[in-house]
C-alpha cells in the first residue's frame, strides 16, 4: 500500500500534518477532506486565508489538494 503526505498550505509554505499508509489515492483524498473540514472549524481563520491540505505521494509528487475553504471567496463576494 502507498504512503501519502498530508500538508497544510498557508501561501507558499507547506507545513507537515503527518502521513499515511493508505489503500489509495481516493481514500487519501477522503482523508484530506476531512482533514480540511477539521481544520476549517478548528482554526477558522485558515480558511480566509486561501489555505489548503495537499497531499503527496511517496515520491514527492502532488496528488490531491482541498482548499479548507471550498467556495473561494471571490465568488462569495458575487453573491
Amino acid at each position: 500500500m502507498p504512503y501519502y503526505s498530508f500538508d497544510l498550505v498557508i501561501g507558499e509554505e507547506y507545513k507537515n500534518q503527518d502521513g499515511l499508509i493508505l489503500e489509495n489515492i481516493e481514500v487519501a483524498a477522503d482523508r484530506a477532506d476531512q482533514l480540511a473540514a477539521e481544520l476549517s472549524i478548528v482554526h477558522p481563520e485558515l480558511k480566509a486565508k486561501g489555505c489548503a491540505i495537499r497531499v503527496t505521494s511517496a515520491e514527492n509528487a502532488e496528488v490531491y489538494r482541498r482548499p479548507l475553504d471550498p467556495i473561494p471567496l471571490w465568488v462569495r463576494r458575487q453573491h
